[in-house]
């Protein structure tokens, strides 16, 4: 595998989105959170109606020019803390630590355009790779001497969404036939309940603000949600398993059986056609096979609480819990439940995953998981990680705003005992330079502390001692 072509496929917010140069979801976001324009927090980013699997025109398009660098959050949905040097990572190994990194034309970045249809996405990878592997087998031989006798083929690694963009590639546009192994981190197989949060306009509880932040959260709310439903991406990520439960019942059911207040029927339908397209391909694709003609390496999180569906109340009201039918939390990474993460059309037992403790935001750039990517490519075993060893949970508000303390909790069995630390640096700043805080016994088995930061978008650092483990998150501050 160290001879065939790595493509890294980012999330949702994973590449820049430009106009002119520009850098339209930083001008958004700023709007959004001080809104002292609140039009422009949508009107750079939104996509006309009905745009469905088609590519936008005029002021509707955005260039997609690089990978993200730098953290950015779309509040109490997704966040990224921006991607590091991939292809250096991948010349890590467990056997050999100074491997050696891929040449320079076996790596392509695909950044894309992460508000528009999986769909369309998955037909520009499938030509930005065909060409690249096309390009790439013609140089190869006279780098590694294996590629005379075994043609190179893809190693596409791939963070979030990128993941579902794989697989419709994979599996519907032909892309088996010449991918060796899929690697997908965090990827929302089965979908996200935070979708429906963001689409039904509940992004951002109010309940987890101070009662004058109210009309802000309200106004992000909103704002979040009409920018949402525009994207054909957000609607391909809500939950396609038994997420909905009505308060009146004690069965979880599919979106499809139970309508959801605020929520487009046909966003709904578009969702589970998405995946069904992918389903029904798969299976006909493997018909009288046995495996995939590629590897599939799962990388999951499962340490911290993760809302895992809706519950309708009787007066239409949703909450969106991180427990449903028993006292212990769901767990996944913050974002993604490890029950979505787990790539169970592919893999037989949950053993197969390769489980850690890292969150969402930053699991593509996570040092625990340098030496696994490394050991994927040089074709040595990925080691197992086990996210109950060391890692704790951590809670974290999806929106703070200036001069209001906000909460961090660490949560899970491995929290007694240990120091705790927490560090909060402006996106951009090292965080290890920011000023510790320890975090202290809340009495209930967890470790909070209580932080302030002015407005704009900031990295959380936690670590935790004996053994030392470390969590990242980003954490959005709006004006009040």
């Amino acid at each position: 595998m160290r001879h065939d072509l790595v493509v890294f496929v980012p999330g949702i917010l994973g590449s820049r989105l430009t106009r002119d140069g520009e850098d339209v979801w930083n001008q958004s976001a700023r709007a959004l959170l001080s809104l002292r324009n609140p039009g422009r927090a949508v009107e750079g980013l939104m996509l006309p109606p009905g745009i469905g699997d088609e590519a936008p025109e005029g002021p509707w398009a955005l260039d997609a020019d690089h990978l993200l660098k730098s953290p950015r959050a779309f509040p109490g949905f997704l966040s990224c803390l921006g991607y590091p040097d991939v292809r250096a990572a991948l010349g890590w190994s467990d056997a050999d630590r100074e491997g050696q990194e891929p040449h320079p034309g076996q790596y392509l970045v695909f950044p894309y355009d992460w508000r528009l249809s999986n769909r369309l996405t998955a037909r520009r990878l499938a030509a930005r790779a065909g060409t690249a592997l096309a390009r790439w087998r013609e140089l190869a031989p006279g780098v590694y001497p294996e590629a005379l006798d075994d043609p190179p083929r893809l190693i596409l690694m791939c963070h979030s969404m990128g993941g579902l963009v794989a697989r419709y590639y994979l599996e519907c546009l032909g892309g088996r036939e010449d991918t060796r192994a899929l690697v997908t981190l965090g990827t929302p197989f089965r979908g996200a309940a935070k979708a429906v949060r963001v689409l039904t306009g509940h992004a951002v509880e109010p309940g987890n603000v101070a009662t004058r932040a109210l009309e802000r959260v309200l106004s992000v709310n909103e704002r979040l949600a009409l920018l949402a439903r525009s994207f054909p991406s957000v609607a391909q990520l809500l939950p396609r398993y038994a997420a909905v439960l009505r308060e009146d019942g004690d069965k979880r059911r599919l979106l499809t059986r139970v309508p959801v207040p605020d929520l487009p029927t046909e966003l709904v339908e578009e969702a589970f056609a998405f995946h069904e397209d992918i389903d029904s391909a798969w299976e006909r694709n493997q018909n009288g096979l046995a495996t995939p003609p590629y590897r599939v390496h799962c990388f999951a999180g499962r340490a911290h609480p993760t809302v895992h569906g809706v519950e309708v109340g009787v007066d239409g009201t949703l909450r969106f819990p991180t427990r449903f039918d028993n006292d212990q939390e769901w767990s996944g990474d913050g974002t993604v439940p490890s029950g979505s993460a787990m790539a169970a059309w592919a893999l037989e037992r949950e053993d197969d995953a390769l489980w850690n403790g890292e969150r969402h935001a930053g699991m593509a750039g996570a040092e625990s998981l340098r030496h696994q990517l490394g050991a994927i490519r040089h074709s040595r075993p990925a080691r197992q990680m086990l996210s109950g060893d060391a890692a704790f949970g951590l809670e974290v508000p999806e929106l703070a705003f200036t001069g209001e303390p906000f909460t961090v909790r660490a949560t899970g069995p491995t929290v007694a005992g240990r120091t705790l630390r927490a560090r909060l640096a402006p996106a951009g700043r090292p965080v290890t330079e920011a000023k510790p805080v320890t975090l202290v016994p809340d009495g209930t088995g967890g470790a909070t502390a209580e932080l302030t930061a002015s407005e704009g978008t900031w990295v959380l650092r936690v670590e935790a001692d004996r053994p030392y483990t470390v969590c990242h998150e980003v954490v959005t501050v709006g004006e009040l």
